[in-house]
Order: C-alpha cells, then structure tokens, then sequence
C-alpha cells in the first residue's frame, strides 16, 4: 500500500495502554494527516511505500507534546517579574498596561517557536486578543485548542491596592464572551481540523456569576470545555470570600461548575478534601510546575488529586512567570517538586509526567481521540528526538530501559530535531519550514524595546523586589 512518509529504525513510545508502549526498532506509516500504521519495521516496509522514507536510526519517534496551559499573548515580558512578592501587581502589570494587541501577536509567534522546538505540537492556548494570535497557529502549522480569556475587569485593575476588591464591569465581559464566541464561529475545525476553540472564562473572582452562568449555558450547548483558572492563589480566594463569603471550589460546587466540562488550572489553594471533590466530579486538573513553583514556591496538590481518581496534565503557563515554555522542563519539575513534597523518590515516576505531557493531556482537553499517543488511525502529530545527543547517553534497552527517565530528568528540548504536526513536517534538523524564525525574533524583539521605554514611569513607581535588584547590582 502507498503511503506519504515511513518513519523508520527507531525507538518508539506509542503511549497507548498504561505506561509507554515501547517498540524497539519500530516504525510509522503517515498518510495525508493520520497515522495509517505503527509496529516493527519488518511489518511496515512489507505492507508499505511511500514517497519518503525518514530513517530514525539512534532516534526516538514519539508523540508530539501537549501543552494543556499556555498563555502566549505575554512572552514579550518574559524574565521581568521574577524572585518577587505581588508578582502582577507589581511586576507584570507596569508592562501589560501598555502592551499593544499587535505587539502580543508578534511575542506569541516567538513563544510558539520556543514550544516546537522543544517538541511541543499541541497548544492549548489562553489568551486576551485570540482572534489575533490564533493566526500565529495557522502560518506556523502548529495544533491549538484556543479560548478567550473572559473577565469583567477593566484595564486600571493592576493599579488597585493589594486586597482591594475587584470592580466588575459588564461591558468588558460581554465584549470579551463575544470575542470567544465569534472566535468558535470562526476558527473552530478549521485548518484541516487544526485548529480548536473553547470557552475560557478567566476565574471565578475575575466575574460575576451572572456572566460565568451565562458562559455554562454556551458550554451546554457547543459541548465546549470550560478552560479556568480554579483556587489558583490566596489572591482569588480573598477575592472570594470578600464578595460571596465563601472559597471557589464551594462556590463552583454549589453553581454547577464541578463536571467534566471544567479544565481547572493550577488548584494551588485547594485543601485535600477540596481537591479530592474536584477530582471525583470528573472535571481534569492542569498542573503548571514551573510557573507555580517560581511565582508562588508551592506545589499545588496534582499528587492527591491524581490519588483521587482525578485526570491530571502538565501545562507551561506564562513566560513572564515560568521564564520557559518547555515541556520538558514541566516534566521535570512536575516529578522532581512531588518527590521533595513527599520526601519519596518513589512519587511521581519519569512515566507519569510523561504520560501528562501527552495522553492524559489529551484527555484532559477532551482529545485523546485524535492526539496524544501513537495509534492507527489517529492525527500525524509526533517528533524525532536525537538519542545520541549526550544528554541520553548511555541508551541501554536491556536488560532495563533507561530512555525514559533520561528523557525527563536529563533531555533538555534541544534534542527534538524533527516535528511533523497534522501529517506536515514544520520543523527538520531543527530548522522551521514555515515561518522565518530569525525575522520573528527581530520584529518581537523592537516591540519589546518599545514597550519597555513607553512603561519605564510605572515600572519605577511599581517599585518591585526585582527594580531594587537592579539598582543593587543583583541583575
């Protein structure tokens, strides 16, 4: 039978069944934008030919990753708010008040660069202004599942005091819900079914019930997810308790939001019996290691949630809070920062981040029927990785296999040397086909300059931790 592209003569991690469904010296058949077969080599090349043949000797071929969390619209700040109280307010918010749609379009082209580069082929991505960025998705030939992030919070809200109560303001959600809505019209199933839309309202202190109502109701009837942010700090818990008198998974609990429909994001306040009814409600949990470990230094409760029975996955989150958007480093961290939770090196092994990197990722967002593992039948979205690159070394298949840990705790991203995404190779010997990387760079870069001197008043009124680092000589 004819097909597109033989990948062959590699190691492969299917992910199908329950743990990573090896094949030493396998291959994949691709034709147009599914897999058509996967096994051994002998099989694939006796039942096969195709125009292409990819020859992954000393490599691994395995399922592109899932980055079930991103926001893309604010990597043009990345590294300004770090090691510092009142991140937002007094990092992130000096710079955000002056940042310009088209200016966040040309940062999330870079970030999105950063991502397939370091084999991320799925981007879930969370963002203001989405009918924008979104196109960044289409040149490049990445897959996103995109949501607008919906709130009633005008744009003077980083100026409040600390502790302040949150103005709400209608017209804001309303424009903001009509943004997600036309953007599902729009985009939703298009670019060969590339592209993905669902409903994101921001929190449940960035709103009124009223419009976080009026969101399920949509939900219902688009059978969309709800991508949100849930008990994600002590900041929307205060928010909480001081307009409704009660915590936000009680709060959600008690409006219908707890079910299968609810992707809640980081649940780094939730208490273990908050977390344990989230996970029995059937609604999926994403854990952003990096960022919350760097702005908040906790470890949000994924292991009892997992315990629980719940269905976890790893998100990068922002780049002005987690510095990278790598999912190798969300890996790492996830299993490194669980073990020193625990004090057990036992907890969370090399194979469950992996598996939340990929399948349960794709469960998570509601599409482990197209991506996610390695299967017949499934959409062509997967990377070669360079095994003999030192960070493997040694590669040992028997009488134990050491790929996997090596791939968690030691690979750093440079190693993914080829993404195919949809059938399409976007990226070989990792150099992008699609996009000009150098020109991205270039352009993202001059609207960073320019941000920065237009926001210089606000950032030295802020008076941040990391301005006095500076005028220290710490940066």
């Amino acid at each position: 039978m004819k097909v597109d592209i033989i990948i062959k003569n590699g190691h492969l991690l299917t992910m199908e069944g329950k743990g990573v469904g090896f094949i030493e010296n396998g291959a994949v058949a691709l034709k147009g934008n599914k897999i058509e077969d996967i096994g051994t080599v002998e099989d694939i090349t006796r039942d096969y030919q195709a125009d292409r043949v990819i020859d992954a000797t000393n490599k691994l071929v395995m399922p592109g990753f899932i980055d079930a969390h991103i926001h893309t619209g604010i990597t043009i700040f990345r590294g300004v708010a770090q090691d510092m109280s009142n991140w937002m307010q007094k990092g992130l918010w000096p710079f955000m008040k002056h940042l310009q749609p088209e200016e966040s379009v040309k940062g999330s082209m870079v970030n999105i660069i950063e991502g397939i580069k370091s084999g991320t082929t799925t981007f879930c991505d969370y963002d203001g202004r989405m009918d924008l960025l979104v196109e960044n998705y289409k040149k490049i030939g990445a897959r996103a599942r995109v949501a607008e992030l919906v709130n009633e919070i005008p744009d003077n809200v980083g100026d409040l005091p600390v502790g302040e109560l949150y103005p709400f303001n209608p017209s804001i959600g309303n424009a903001k819900l009509k943004r997600n809505l036309d953007l599902y019209e729009i985009h939703h199933g298009t670019e060969n079914g590339r592209i993905s839309v669902i409903l994101g309202p921001h929190g449940p202190d960035m709103m009124s019930l009223e419009l976080l109502n009026e969101i399920k109701a949509y939900g219902n009837k688009l059978d969309s997810k709800l991508h949100m942010h849930v008990a994600q700090g002590d900041r929307e818990i205060d928010q909480m308790m001081k307009r409704y008198g009660k915590r936000s998974i009680d709060f959600l609990e008690e409006h219908g939001f707890l079910n299968e429909k609810l992707i809640a994001v980081h649940l780094t306040e939730a208490t273990d019996e908050e977390t344990e009814r989230v996970a029995k409600s059937g609604a999926g949990m994403v854990y952003c290691s990096g960022s919350i470990g760097i702005i908040d230094g906790l470890v949000p409760p994924v292991y009892h949630f997992l315990q629980s029975g719940g269905i976890a996955c790893l998100g990068s989150d922002q780049a002005p809070g987690n510095n990278c958007n790598n999912m190798f480093n969300e890996m790492k961290f996830a299993a490194i920062l669980n073990k020193v939770k625990k004090a057990d090196p036992r907890v969370f092994n090399a194979t469950r981040a992996l598996r939340m990197a990929t399948i349960e990722a794709a469960k998570v967002m509601g599409i482990d029927h197209e991506v996610g593992s390695l299967k017949k039948g499934k959409k062509a979205d997967m990377i070669i990785v360079n095994l003999q690159d030192p960070t493997f070394f040694p590669v040992l298949t028997k009488p134990i296999r050491n790929i996997v840990p090596n791939l968690v705790y030691s690979a750093r991203g440079h190693e993914v040397e080829t993404s195919i995404i949809d059938g399409n190779v976007i990226m070989e010997n990792r150099k992008l086909l699609t996009i000009d990387e150098e020109v991205s760079l270039y352009e993202a870069q001059l609207a960073a300059n320019q941000i920065a001197e237009r926001a210089e008043k606000d950032i030295l009124n802020a008076d941040s931790d990391i301005l006095t680092m500076v005028r220290e000589g710490l940066l």
